[in-house]
């Protein structure tokens, strides 16, 4: 049996994930989203625990890991789902309660904090794992402007992000080789049937 945490479970990937770990009946579900209602009817679906918590602002990123860790002493799965999708025609640039540039908060600031945060509960479940939902959709980041202020698109917002949680991904899996814990990327699909999707 194992103890996963899903973030973003509420609907789309995360959800279908839920409910097919469920489904098999050996693990412990705990289930992050935003919206409450939703929360509850995948609570209803899967018997998990949920935590509610708005990954665009770091503070609550550390208060999810801090509630996690309140109520587990161990971690086998994080999976790193939650994520800001994109408008193909979209340039309006949003930030985060923080000032962040909103898919670089959501998409790789929450994601590499929440991992962070919860390294220990993930050290004591080894051999555990990090799971990042990633995207084939990736563009080069321009260093000198990481924040998008300039020619802003919601895409290239998008997929910069999701370049970043990769790059994360393999320079952490480099730091904890040998420790028991692995991380991997993945890309799920293109343009599935999600509310993410379609936004």
């Amino acid at each position: 049996m194992a103890t996963i945490l899903i973030t973003g479970a509420s609907d789309g990937l995360g959800r279908a994930l839920a409910e097919d770990l469920a489904a098999d009946g050996r693990h412990t579900l705990l289930l992050h989203g935003r919206d409450q209602g939703r929360l509850a009817e995948v609570a209803a679906a899967t018997g998990a625990e949920t935590y509610r918590a708005d990954l665009s602002s770091l503070a609550e990123v550390r208060r999810l890991a801090a509630d996690v860790a309140a109520t587990h002493d161990r971690l086998d799965v994080l999976v790193n789902n939650a994520g800001v999708g994109f408008h193909a025609t979209g340039t309006k640039r949003l930030t985060s309660p923080d000032g962040h540039e909103l898919r670089l908060a959501v998409n790789y600031l929450a994601p590499v904090l929440l991992t962070r945060e919860l390294l220990p509960l993930l050290r004591r479940a080894r051999p555990s794992r990090v799971v990042n939902v990633a995207s084939v959709g990736q563009q080069p980041i321009d260093f000198d402007d990481p924040q998008l202020t300039h020619a802003y698109t919601d895409v290239a917002a998008y997929c910069r992000s999701k370049l970043a949680l990769i790059s994360h991904g393999l320079d952490l899996a480099e730091e904890l080789s040998g420790s028991g814990i692995t991380v991997n990327s993945l890309h799920p699909a293109s343009y599935m049937p999600t509310t993410m999707s379609h936004a």
